[in-house]
């Protein structure tokens, strides 16, 4: 069983090199080979995760070379966790960017390269997960870097370029504060392995132990966007294709929050820096969901209140109880599924209205009830309505901070309740704007948006009014079902359809619905999250996986 430990790493590195071969000789092949390989990756990472849960870690030292020397990685119940639920959601925004058609569109992206630099994504998410040092750790964000600026600036428009340049800008710099704090760790105990370090940083100076840890605290802060780190992400992402945001927003941020777990367990026990975790918690859970508030355009609300959100998972690492740990891991898995289904819902309602500008929406509850649907069940989810996963995951936060019972957590109790009254607010707002209330006067763009306005930077195209042409009277309702037809929005072409392409459809139904499986799904899950708390607190399975009894 340990031999599957590499595989969700190796397999999406391979079809990256097949992917490339192909390009758009074979487009339909390469489709086919990314959804084949997300797929053996989703089976391989529910077969770790078993394995975990009933044998304790599991460990392979690449080329039999043992730690220090050695590449080593290890999947234990979180990293199996992780690595099942990032699958789920990866070949979800998968399928839904073959509906959208977006993936290789020879006009914007001469070379295929969605597909490649999709899979060599998964690869350095899975890689994070089950590193099992901080050098490939290190080594597993470059790779995310890369295909993520690549994802970013799809199609080369001006706006994608700006804010791929930010992205990229910010996490150089994270990367070159990893490198110092890596060579500083190497430096004072002579390894990166994290079992060796977790038996020889504690020997160090308190000072130094501490400065270590800050370091690494600031650089996995800046990956989760965790306030006041968090400064980049909202200009970042709404810019990005619909899919590309939702795996970014939903995963990417989540990489950051892992790599806290994992650090804050196995190598810095005693919660040193907890005030400090929990005072940011604070900070991000309150300004998150103000500027949220203050929004109008829905990428960018979504991207307020991840900002918002993840002082919840930062919460629970600052108490730092085995009931905290509990319920972060299970809120962390429960934030993926539900925020990566509201970006992709939002591209949904881009395509529908032609907007994402919730002051020109509206109607779209009565022409187009299955999007409501979408939308409503993982709002309420992320809002936190009984007996969803979004409130059993923030009931276990609020448990725990109640049963610490000191000052901080009080407050951080109180602050996450105003917190989720004010993303219910926010969900309510959108459903009143885009869907409850009448369509707005001249509202354009029926149907979807296979071209939006974002992707193009010729301001000077079709300065008209808002119309679809070719209807005998532009404004007077969409045009008959399947037929496609131009239109402008804002002064710019467009293309519009009455019909969302069902590929889309079915797999934003499939996020939503794995969100609802959380739910269902809660006593095993929240069991088996209090098994993985309970596991990287002890850390001796995972020590002695490593390295011996």
């Amino acid at each position: 069983m340990n031999a599957l430990v590499p595989l969700p790493v190796l397999l999406p590195l391979c079809a990256t090199g097949v992917s490339l071969a192909f390009g758009t000789r074979l487009a339909r092949f390469q489709r086919f080979i990314s959804v084949a390989v997300l797929t053996a990756v989703l089976a391989l990472s529910v077969t770790l995760t078993i394995a975990a849960d009933r044998q304790g870690p599991l460990s392979v030292h690449l080329g039999d070379f043992a730690p220090p020397l050695g590449i080593t990685l290890v999947a234990d119940r979180l990293s199996g966790l992780m690595l099942t639920v990032s699958s789920a959601v990866t070949l979800s925004v998968l399928v839904y960017s073959l509906g959208q058609g977006m993936a290789d569109r020879d006009k914007e992206t001469p070379v295929a390269v969605f597909h490649p630099a999709y899979l060599i994504l998964v690869a350095g998410v899975s890689l994070t997960f089950v590193a099992g040092d901080l050098v490939n750790l290190y080594v597993g964000f470059e790779i995310m870097l890369v295909a993520s600026f690549v994802l970013l600036t799809l199609g080369g428009t001006g706006p994608r370029i700006r804010a791929g340049s930010t992205y990229v800008i910010i996490s150089l710099f994270s990367s070159m504060l990893f490198l110092t704090a890596i060579a500083m760790t190497y430096a004072a105990t002579g390894t990166a392995n994290f079992a060796q370090l977790a038996l020889r940083l504690p020997e160090l100076p308190l000072g130094v132990q501490t400065l270590v840890q800050a370091m690494l605290l600031t650089v996995f802060a800046i990956k989760a966007a965790v306030f006041p780190l968090a400064a980049w992400l909202p200009d970042s992402y709404p810019t990005a294709p619909a899919p590309v945001t939702a795996v970014f927003a939903g995963l990417l941020t989540k990489v950051g929050i892992y790599c806290m777990l994992r650090t804050e367990t196995l190598l810095f026990p005693g919660n040193r820096l907890g005030d400090l975790l929990m005072a940011v918690a604070l900070a991000s859970m309150i300004v998150g969901i103000l500027g949220a508030v203050a929004q109008t355009d829905l990428k960018r609300l979504f991207s307020f209140t991840l900002i918002s959100h993840i002082g919840y998972m930062v919460f629970g690492i600052g108490l730092a109880t085995r009931e905290a740990y509990g319920g972060a891991i299970f809120y962390v898995a429960h934030h993926i599924t539900v925020q990566t289904s509201l970006f992709l819902v939002a591209g949904l309602i881009e395509r529908r209205g032609g907007t994402n500008e919730l002051t020109r929406l509206g109607g779209l509850a009565r022409s187009a009830p299955l999007l409501a649907v979408l939308f409503f069940v993982p709002a309420m989810n992320f809002a936190g309505i009984p007996p969803l996963s979004g409130f059993i995951g923030k009931l276990g936060l609020m448990r725990a901070g109640v049963a610490d019972g000191s000052v901080w957590a009080w407050i951080l109790v109180t602050g996450a309740t105003v917190t989720s009254l004010l993303t219910l607010y926010v969900m309510a707002k959108i459903w009143n704007l885009a869907f409850w209330r009448t369509a707005p006067p001249g509202q354009a763009a029926y149907g979807t948006v296979l071209e939006t306005a974002d992707d193009s930077d010729d301001d000077d195209a079709d300065a008209g009014p808002d119309r679809i042409p070719g209807t005998g009277d532009e404004g007077v309702g969409p045009p008959p079902a399947g037929r496609t037809v131009a239109a402008t929005l804002q002064g710019r072409a467009v293309i519009t359809t009455v019909r969302p392409p069902r590929a889309m459809t079915a797999a934003t139904a499939g996020a939503v619905a794995l969100g609802l499986a959380f739910t269902v799904l809660a006593g095993p899950l929240t069991a088996f999250t209090d098994r993985s708390a309970a596991e990287l607190i002890a850390r001796r399975p995972y020590v002695e996986e490593v390295l011996g009894p």
